[in-house]
């Protein structure tokens, strides 16, 4: 497998790869290592905990660290732009049809139906990131089981529950007890890029989505609240009804789910304003990698951090599935949107194996057909 190889998968994914950071995830762990053993499971492991433990996006950290594993800091970089461009072009194409036309209102029923067929996606992706990650270890499911529940109570990611479960992972092994859990966003970032100090609006825009890339650990989904806050209340950006096109453009587009900035980007401050949200939330992933990853990869041949990891693991796996729930509490709403993730799932996890990205646009269709 040559770097060119792994950039031209990345490319793709990034091209047609619907359905959130969960689905891409389950994505890249089915394709390089079920399907073209391009990475081991142990290393595979490694990366998504890596991807769980730093800021930013799951997905992009995932692939960035996949890319610097196979190449350095030139292969993260090759495979994070390869992943990126795809959507962040089409980002940009529909938001200057947005600021042109107007409005998407054409598009609130085709994303309901997107959505409805994420949900269906991000359950089958969770199920098997479950059986790949946990095993048959009963602390782990329990640690999945407890951060789940977390997010499904705090509505939040947490990196503090995320160390926790190492923590707890690696006591159980020991026979030692436990630690609590709690809800994660430093408060000093929060207040980073407030209101007090003016700045030209790009370099605001900057500085506010690299805190955004910062503070919020997870997956692409977690920002989601942390961007609601500083886009619409605090610096009045966006409309909520502009927000909510902003999250719609995101969902129908292949991808990270955190391109959103650039079309939050473009609407406030054009081009720049859209290049300089992309790069401000990506650039910590991207350095986090470079300067984490020569070391974790050393550390975990340890035994305890490798318990430690896998406790991690398990946390993230039971926090994305909870992100998962959450996110179809706002999705499926009535019984046709039941129908559309039901039939999802049926289409891609049956003998009809559906690709993802025609069941992502037949669900566009049932929705601006029936809801």
């Amino acid at each position: 497998m040559t770097l060119a190889a792994l950039a031209r998968y990345f490319l793709t994914l990034g091209a047609v790869g619907f359905g959130g950071p969960i689905a891409l995830v389950g994505y890249m762990q089915r394709d390089l290592v079920d399907a073209r053993g391009w990475f081991t499971p142990e290393e595979f492991s490694r990366g998504l905990a890596l991807a769980q433990v730093s800021p930013g996006p799951l997905a992009a950290q995932l692939a960035l660290y996949l890319g610097w594993l196979r190449g350095g800091a030139r292969g993260a970089t090759v495979v994070g732009a390869a992943f990126i461009a795809p959507s962040l072009l089409m980002v940009l194409v529909l938001s200057a049809l947005y600021v042109r036309y107007g409005a998407l209102a054409w598009l609130r029923p085709a994303f309901a139906g997107v959505a409805a067929a994420v949900v269906g996606i991000l359950a089958r992706s969770a199920w098997r990131l479950a059986r790949l990650t946990l095993a048959r270890d009963r602390t782990l499911w329990g640690l999945a089981m407890v951060n789940a529940a977390a997010v499904l109570v705090l509505r939040r990611e947490s990196l503090v529950a995320l160390v926790a479960s190492g923590a707890l992972a690696l006591g159980a092994q020991r026979r030692t007890a436990s630690a609590n859990t709690v809800a994660f966003i430093p408060p000093w970032l929060l207040g980073l890029t407030g209101g007090a100090v003016t700045l030209p609006v790009v370099t605001g825009l900057f500085l506010y989505f690299a805190v955004a890339g910062i503070a919020v650990f997870g997956s692409g989904l977690a920002i989601l609240p942390y961007l609601y806050h500083g886009v619409v209340e605090e610096h009045h950006w966006l409309t909520e009804p502009q927000f909510l096109d902003a999250i719609a453009v995101s969902m129908i587009t292949p991808g990270p789910v955190v391109i959103t900035v650039a079309f939050i980007g473009y609407l406030v401050a054009g081009l720049p304003g859209a290049l300089a949200s992309a790069l401000g939330v990506f650039l910590p992933v991207y350095l986090v990698v470079l300067l984490v990853g020569p070391h974790f990869e050393r550390i975990v041949r340890d035994a305890r951090v490798r318990r430690f990891v896998l406790g991690v693991t398990a946390g993230a796996t039971g926090a994305i599935a909870g992100a998962a729930a959450l996110l179809s509490s706002r999705t499926i709403t009535d019984t046709r949107t039941v129908a559309i993730a039901v039939a999802v799932i049926l289409a891609i996890g049956t003998s009809l194996r559906v690709r993802e990205p025609f069941a992502i646009a037949g669900a566009a269709l049932l929705g601006i057909a029936f809801l």
